[in-house]
């Protein structure tokens, strides 16, 4: 989790960290019970409870009455949302490469390329409701494009002298598709699929490049292929053909 690192932010970081994790560790906490429990005064604790609350990171929800309900407004209880739990660190690239490494002990390569092709096409078949309405070439590389930015891919298109250019500057999954390339193969042919088009993979993310970009040819011809087939080849943990 990361807060205002500088001198002046530093004490309001350490605080607003130990809010978080005592909201994480403990559940649900009303401000009274984490002024308590950190030995902080009430005022002090609201404070960094409404900064956390605008930032996104908790949410005040009234509290239930036990009993018979007294006299004068019932005291908020502050829970992490989910933007707050995913701020602090996971293990799922770790989880997801040791599930995979399994699987291809049980099952050899061929599951693990049935595992990317499951996983794949329920991403294709959104991007295909995106791509419904569009007629040429260029709008449906730009819906494409707009359609991976909505799952998360931060993707952008443009034209280049020989076609179209298709650009993912985030991949979800880029830890695992390094040992897995079976990840990006099976997003390639998906990708060439939506387009109605064979399409050339020239960067991605998984292999060190700063981007994953794709190439879509103007026009298809048995050269464009070739290469893309020889990128292919070349991927993680495999040897040239």
């Amino acid at each position: 989790m990361k807060f205002d690192a500088s001198p002046e932010g530093s004490v309001e970081c350490r605080t607003r960290e130990a809010v978080t994790r005592l909201l994480m560790e403990r559940g649900p906490q009303t401000a009274a019970s984490l002024s308590k429990l950190l030995e902080l005064s009430p005022v002090g604790i609201r404070r960094h409870l409404e900064a956390l609350v605008t930032d996104g990171l908790v949410a005040a929800h009234d509290r239930k009455p036990l009993g018979q309900r007294g006299r004068g407004r019932p005291a908020k209880v502050f829970a992490l949302t989910e933007t707050g739990r995913e701020s602090f660190p996971h293990a799922y690239d770790d989880l997801a490469v040791s599930a995979l490494k399994f699987l291809s002990a049980q099952g050899g390569d061929d599951a693990v390329k049935a595992f990317a092709e499951h996983r794949i096409a329920v991403l294709e078949t959104r991007c295909r409701e995106r791509l419904a309405q569009a007629t040429t070439r260029e709008e449906k590389v730009t819906a494409l494009a707009e359609a991976l930015t909505a799952e998360g891919y931060a993707a952008s298109a443009a034209a280049v002298g020989s076609g179209e250019q298709l650009c993912q500057h985030h991949c979800p999954v880029a830890h695992v598709a390094a040992e897995f390339p079976q990840l990006c193969e099976a997003e390639t042919q998906a990708l060439s699929r939506a387009l109605g088009t064979h399409v050339q993979r020239l960067a991605t993310i998984a292999r060190g490049d700063g981007m994953c970009t794709t190439h879509i040819p103007a026009q298809v011809t048995q050269q464009t292929i070739t290469t893309g087939r020889a990128f292919e080849s070349t991927a993680p943990g495999r040897t040239p053909a």
